[in-house]
């Protein structure tokens, strides 16, 4: 998975929270309560990134998740419509996330984790279906696993020496 270095501090970053977790661990003296959240940041310009905060209060694992997902950031490949520039399919453990390009006008077909990466990544028109396991964990690791990984035609014509004419062909 390719990772570009962003600075985060120059992006107008909005965050979504897409799920807390109450964990337990059961000690000599009772219950020890902890909650673990999943956020999901993005400029809604081609960068989006996804972190996971541990606490014991609620607000400071949000915290935690948000610092997590921008040193995490990913750059997406967008086409003119704001759409993925060729299919992917992206995987993180087993869950896998199949991203289909879309024409002008489709919106953002995806499940809900899916679609709460899209939306903060800046995509317009996109197709995802989610195959294999359904944790929202990893389907939103899948997702920015399989974002991270477009290319665009000019880096694809640059790779195989030819003209970005010769490979849209």
């Amino acid at each position: 998975m390719k990772r570009t270095i962003i600075d985060a501090s120059q992006l107008e970053l909005q965050d979504k929270v897409v799920t807390i977790k109450r964990v337990t661990k059961v000690v000599k003296g009772g219950r020890n309560f902890r909650f673990t959240a999943l956020v999901v940041v993005g400029d809604g310009n081609g960068n989006v990134g996804a972190g996971l905060g541990k606490s014991i209060e609620i607000p400071d694992a949000i915290r935690k998740g948000k610092e997590d997902a921008a040193k995490q950031l990913v750059t997406v490949a967008l086409d003119e419509n704001k759409s993925i520039t060729h299919d992917f399919i992206g995987k993180y453990g087993s869950a896998s996330v199949l991203l289909k390009k879309a024409p002008e006008g489709t919106g953002i077909i995806a499940g809900g984790p899916a679609r709460i990466v899209c939306e903060l990544a800046g995509i317009k028109n996109i197709r995802t279906k989610s195959l294999g396991s359904n944790n929202k964990q990893n389907v939103v690791l899948a997702t920015v696993a399989g974002l991270s990984q477009l290319k665009t035609p000019e880096e694809v014509a640059k790779m195989r020496g030819k003209s970005v004419d010769e490979v849209l062909a």
